[in-house]
């Protein structure tokens, strides 16, 4: 299981399907809220998220040390229930992905945040949720950014069946609007063989789709990823009957670049992340004046952000 999409080991048996890339939706009520495996069904208070006071300003933290923050979760966490096996199933609100969405949450996805090791989906998805609550929530970003769930758009799922991610990707795209204004859309995508993440940044309208990886290289190593976006790209043009003026564009842009081998995911949220602070719909193509690199601070400052978040929103 080490190899899926997500990383999600380590599960009871009983939570482990055949033939299928998730579990299925636990049969809890629909809505926002978080089930436990072997606890009663929690209540939720919604509790804002800290908004963010600038683009560039990190959080004190020293490099490669745990905040207290971070220690205090870990310590909730080792006294949960959750380091026998236990699980939290969590009912994103609709506007994050476009659609319900559930994401489960085990021991191994918080040792992903605690530890600094590769991420998966679900910290992937619970960071993408934690930005959708405190950044953009009714405001006007909502109409600027959206998201795409890894687990319904990735590497395995297109070797699969590319055709069906094709459309998921189009359903998607018809869920947001007429998008004729410049937008754009998040996909963190994961190739497999190893996990590693890349960003794409699609803007529908002006037929501009921005590829961010922080190693070197770009789409050329994944054709069938390019090719998936492009035909689904296609395909909701045609279904709106928006004329296609030109052909899409790919750009590779300049973006920070990681030093070791389990950096991926936590640059791609950092990318997510400084765009929409920015409010910017156009990346540059030698990426943002303010982030030319990225230390390990901006890295532990999501950290502490996203912990603090798992703390307000009572997911242990």
């Amino acid at each position: 299981m080490r190899e899926a999409v997500g990383s999600f080991v380590g599960w009871p048996s009983d939570l482990i399907f055949s033939d299928a890339e998730t579990p299925t939706r636990p049969t809890h009520k629909a809505g926002k809220g978080i089930s436990r495996r072997i606890e009663s069904v929690a209540s939720l208070k919604e509790v804002p998220g800290r908004k963010l006071k600038s683009a560039a300003k990190d959080i004190p933290t020293t490099s490669g040390t745990k905040s207290q923050i971070m220690m205090r979760l870990e310590k909730m966490v080792d006294e949960s229930d959750i380091m026998h096996g236990a699980i939290r199933s969590i009912d994103f609100d609709e506007g994050v992905f476009g659609a319900a969405h559930f994401e489960i949450i085990a021991k191994e996805d918080m040792q992903q945040l605690f530890e600094h090791d590769e991420l998966g989906i679900a910290v992937i998805h619970t960071y993408i949720w934690y930005m959708y609550v405190t950044l953009m929530r009714g405001t006007e970003l909502c109409n600027r950014f959206n998201f795409i769930a890894a687990s319904r758009i990735n590497a395995t799922l297109i070797t699969k069946n590319p055709t069906s991610v094709k459309n998921d990707l189009v359903d998607r795209f018809m869920a947001a609007g007429d998008n004729t204004t410049p937008s754009l859309y998040f996909l963190p995508f994961n190739f497999g063989n190893g996990g590693h993440w890349v960003l794409v940044a699609m803007d529908l309208s002006r037929l501009i789709v921005y590829y961010l990886d922080s190693l070197s290289g770009d789409w050329s190593k994944y054709p069938s990823m390019k090719k998936t976006v492009d035909a689904a790209i296609i395909k909701f043009r045609s279904k709106k009957n928006y004329r296609n003026r030109k052909d899409i564009t790919w750009v590779r842009v300049q973006c920070p670049q990681q030093n070791n081998s389990v950096d991926c995911g936590f640059f791609v949220l950092r990318f997510m992340r400084d765009i929409i602070a920015l409010n910017r719909i156009d990346i540059p193509k030698m990426y943002f004046e303010e982030y030319k690199s990225y230390s390990r601070a901006h890295l532990d400052e999501m950290k502490d952000e996203l912990c603090q978040f798992i703390v307000d929103q009572r997911i242990i």
